[in-house]
């Protein structure tokens, strides 16, 4: 009974712990665009490593203003001399003829020292040039982070409007082929009472075999979209994701053309914002090497405890200590001119940096042109394509009217079918480019945080 009970226990001990190493289940999920992007900022790894980044940047700068700080250093060391040093002598201190030496030993068995050092820095330009520069170093990476943050927002909002597309054109794809189901079916009918021939039954067949292999494929795509979107917030791809938002929710303004200028557009670019910090610290860099010309102080301090006997229970049983304080003065006087190649390397980043900086804010200028031309491109085809979807409905419409009346035929509504799948591949396509186009826009000018 008690080996019973003792592999029950084993038994259940096993299972519970195979439980706790067992993955998480997976989870579902319904967002919202910017759900999606609140999401996508705590778990996307590479905003996560910038935010980092940031704490990494935080403990850099208490580490420069360490260095002002007392600096405290303890020393221990122990000697077992298993042979004595030996110095040789002259000879006529002991009485002994010129020219001869007398080996002696000096020293004990054991030796041991303990000691403590302090040093306190007075005066270094480079680290005043450092403590001036900490601030402008930690906005580098706060704004490095919101550059992530920029960047998985306008990959996350495209992600998100590829699905809404595709769950569009599955709509229209369904439309078609159930309006070409019956179409089919009615022509099947009529073949079999003698009104039409097979061969209209079997160009139907081939219209209706190749939308719903389209729609099958188009599926897979859907499925594949909801996975990028899930990467790109990172989230893991075996959670489930629905989302919330419809093609209803967004605004594709056009009035949005009217209240964006292009004059001030890389102000508000993050680019251009992370690019002038890179230059403020490179004024900062070039300042601390002009700082390598002038002279540093420190202040030192040391006390030190000697102990030495040739019996070791005894060797800490009497110390001879020594201390002092003082002063040190570095004067930097000749390098063979490394100093002042140095400084003007460092003026020629400088000067390089300021001409990228302007051609960074003319690129950025004529990206948010671009970007503004691109939108108002992409409303126009949107909406031409709109018409031209209606056009392709109405021709189809009339198409089968005439053929069912007799006075059309099966080829012209075959074409019309054609002519009609073509105009909603190309509205989803125009709806797609025009909402991305409008995330392009908002980066452009500096509206996305």
């Amino acid at each position: 009974m008690k080996r019973i009970l003792t592999l029950l226990l084993l038994v259940t001990v096993a299972l519970k712990g195979y439980s706790q190493t067992q993955p998480a289940a997976p989870q579902s999920y319904s967002f919202s665009v910017q759900e999606a992007i609140d999401y996508a900022i705590t778990h996307k790894d590479s905003i996560v490593n910038s935010a980092l980044d940031v704490k990494s940047a935080d403990y850099r700068v208490k580490e420069i203003i360490g260095q002002g700080f007392p600096q405290i250093d303890g020393m221990a060391s122990f000697q077992d001399y298993l042979k004595i040093p030996t110095t040789l002598l002259p000879g006529e201190f002991f009485g002994a003829p010129s020219g001869t030496f007398i080996p002696v030993k000096f020293g004990v068995k054991y030796q041991s020292n303990l000691g403590v050092s302090v040093s306190q820095l007075l005066f270094d330009p480079s680290y005043i040039i450092g403590l001036q520069g900490r601030k402008t170093y930690k906005e580098l990476y706060n704004r490095s982070y919101t550059s992530s943050k920029i960047d998985v927002t306008a990959k996350v909002t495209k992600a998100y409007y590829q699905v809404l597309v595709s769950n569009e054109q599955i709509k229209l794809l369904d439309a078609n082929i159930a309006q070409l189901k019956q179409q089919a079916d009615q022509t099947t009918a009529q073949n079999k009472q003698g009104f039409v021939e097979k061969i209209d039954v079997d160009r139907i067949a081939v219209q209706y075999n190749n939308l719903v292999t389209s729609r099958e494929n188009t599926l897979r795509l859907l499925a594949l979209n909801y996975q990028l979107l899930k990467f790109q917030i990172g989230m893991p791809i075996e959670n489930g994701l629905t989302l919330k938002n419809g093609l209803n929710d967004i605004k594709l303004d056009e009035n949005i053309i009217e209240m964006v200028t292009d004059s001030a557009a890389y102000k508000n670019r993050i680019e251009y914002k992370l690019f002038e910090t890179n230059l403020k610290l490179t004024e900062f860099d070039l300042k601390r090497t002009k700082a390598q010309f002038l002279p540093t102080l420190k202040a030192n301090a040391a006390y030190t405890a000697s102990y030495q006997n040739n019996n070791f229970r005894d060797l800490y049983s009497t110390s001879f200590p020594s201390s002092y304080v003082g002063l040190t003065l570095n004067v930097p006087i000749f390098s063979g001119g490394q100093r002042i190649n140095r400084v003007r390397q460092s003026e020629i980043t400088l000067l390089k940096g300021k001409n990228s900086l302007a051609g960074l804010r003319n690129g950025l200028n004529l990206q948010a042109q671009q970007a503004k031309i691109i939108y108002q491109n992409s409303l126009q085809s949107l909406n031409n394509q709109k018409r031209n979807q209606e056009l392709a409905r109405e021709v189809l419409r009339v198409s089968k009217i005439k053929y069912q009346q007799g006075v059309g035929s099966s080829i012209e509504v075959t074409q019309a079918q054609t002519e009609l799948e073509n105009a909603d591949n190309a509205y989803v396509q125009s709806l797609y480019d025009a909402l991305v186009s409008r995330v392009d826009l908002d980066r452009a000018y500096g509206n996305l945080q």
